[in-house]
């Protein structure tokens, strides 16, 4: 359908101008008051992280098996769209908007690294092997749980959009089935700044954790002296490339997404060819599995109550969940928008097929790439790591250095970090855009002035964390925080979405 001229008349001020007066005061508080807005942050991240935790390990276990549920039941048969429709787009590149329209920048960050924080961490020790469960924690915490969030929501704004046929795209519409008249009234309009301000809080964090990884790597290629006005320089050059791209609507994100998986692919290839690692990076990717899937429950639960193992649970588990969560306002909407034509089953189960195999194939490859040179006494990371003043960063350009041709991959490896955040944020800018028009259709876009306006919107305040020099439990906090209330919504969706499929079921069945 050709995009329509979106009037000025439709734009909805509460969902546009509330939020920007927030983000113009957060980052005046991160720049101007940085210690205070430091103790600010630790404060509440010790009340919802320390003492609220069991919450999000419930709504991440919940969401997995309701996932199942869904898939398997009577309501995985629903077509989203209209009954017997083909799918607008073919597997690959629907797999692919999937796959980069989320967090695949930290994914591919994240699997060099995260099996470092683990390798000496007390709880992790105490669970045996160490060079067997410090790569099975990065396998749990990217998988089946967080892919959950996106396959399960995914199907609800599918069939909101494409079924129901909603005129508003926004998070309190999904609600609608069981709020009723007042998703027009003060809780939808709560529930939809609450979304817009976890979608900010997950761009701000991700942003913020990934980006100065890229700023290293343009450092170690050029010879430039790294600091964080390179990182805020390189944030401003993404934006403008993302800008650019979601201009063109769904062609160009579908276009750049391919290119992505193209340049994801080289990344794996390359490691796993020429970094002298292959046997052991299939071989303990294989344990790792097997680790999570065997303890899969036990992990879904554990909270370390008695706080014996320094809050791994609070650190690790829930802040992924958390930051997960803060994502499922922008990415699962995009996913849903894209899924017409394919049925419940096959967007919860292609969401796993093609996210998380994708995720589990990165850390398998990458991340025990690391491990397999410190094991062989090639390369040791975690020493690296200490040497460097516990710089991650600096120790992942010290990994990519042990590979031959290292600047081949570091060029690669830069493109794709580009493309990665220029599809993301296509994806977060389009659904931000359209959530500021009080009707619009399912397939209509918004205009140019809105998309730049939310472009520039979403970079200001992981500049400002940045330029606050905000550390990663802060970065960390601003998600545990956001989706405190997210997790509320939703479940709220859910049941919405049960509620609303069954009575699509009865009609169905009674013609």
């Amino acid at each position: 359908m050709a995009n329509k001229t979106v009037t000025k008349r439709k734009i909805d001020p509460f969902t546009t101008f509330v939020p920007f007066a927030c983000i113009i005061a957060l980052c005046a508080y991160f720049i101007l008051a940085p210690e205070n807005s430091t103790n600010a942050l630790e404060m509440i991240r010790s009340f919802l992280g320390d003492k609220m935790g069991s919450y999000y390990l419930i709504i991440g276990l919940g969401f997995f098996l309701v996932s199942l549920w869904l898939a398997y039941s009577k309501i995985g048969t629903i077509t989203i769209g209209k009954q017997g429709e083909k799918p607008k787009y073919g597997f690959f590149s629907w797999g692919a908007m999937v796959f980069t329209c989320g967090l695949a920048s930290d994914i591919l960050f994240y699997s060099f690294c995260e099996w470092i924080y683990y390798y000496e961490d007390p709880h992790v020790l105490g669970m045996g092997n160490i060079n067997e469960w410090a790569p099975t924690f990065p396998l749990y915490h990217w998988s089946l749980i967080p892919w959950s969030f996106y396959a399960v929501l995914a199907a609800c704004f599918g069939f909101m959009l494409h079924v129901r046929g909603c005129h508003k795209q926004k998070y309190s519409e999904a609600c609608r089935p069981i709020l009723g008249k007042h998703t027009d009234g003060v809780w939808g309009k709560v529930i939809d700044i609450l979304a817009v301000i976890a979608l900010i809080a997950g761009t701000a964090t991700t942003f913020s954790i990934a980006t100065p990884l890229l700023s290293m790597v343009l450092t170690d290629l050029f010879g430039i002296a790294g600091s964080k006005y390179v990182t805020i320089g390189i944030l401003v050059c993404v934006c403008a490339i993302y800008t650019t791209s979601v201009m063109n609507g769904l062609k160009g994100v579908n276009l750049l997404s391919k290119i992505c998986m193209f340049l994801f692919g080289s990344i794996l290839v390359y490691i796993f060819l020429f970094g002298g690692e292959a046997r052991f990076s299939v071989e303990t990717g294989v344990t790792s599995l097997g680790n999570m899937f065997q303890n899969f429950i036990g992990l879904s639960t554990w909270t370390d109550a008695t706080r014996s193992e320094a809050g791994f649970a609070q650190n690790w588990t829930i802040f992924y969940w958390a930051y997960w969560m803060v994502w499922c306002v922008a990415a699962p909407f995009f996913m849903g928008m894209i899924s017409r034509g394919r049925t419940v089953k096959q967007v919860i189960m292609g969401s796993y097929i093609f996210g998380t195999a994708s995720t589990l194939i990165s850390f398998i490859v990458i991340g025990n790439f690391g491990l397999g040179m410190k094991v062989h006494g090639k390369f040791d990371a975690v020493a690296q790591y200490h040497a460097n003043g516990d710089d991650l960063y600096q120790t992942i350009i010290d990994i990519i250095h042990q590979l031959p041709l290292p600047t081949i991959f570091l060029i690669i490896l830069a493109a794709a970090m580009f493309a990665f955040y220029a599809t993301s944020f296509d994806s977060i800018t389009m659904v931000a855009s359209n959530y500021s028009y009080k009707n619009i259709e399912g397939d209509e876009m918004a205009s140019p002035r809105m998309k730049l306006f939310w472009a520039i919107l979403l970079i200001m305040l992981p500049i400002a964390l940045i330029f606050s020099e905000g550390t990663m439990a802060n970065l960390q906090t601003v998600s545990i925080i956001a989706a405190f209330p997210i997790g509320i919504v939703m479940i709220l969706i859910i049941a919405s979405f049960i509620k609303d499929a069954r009575k699509h079921l009865a009609t169905l069945d009674k013609k």
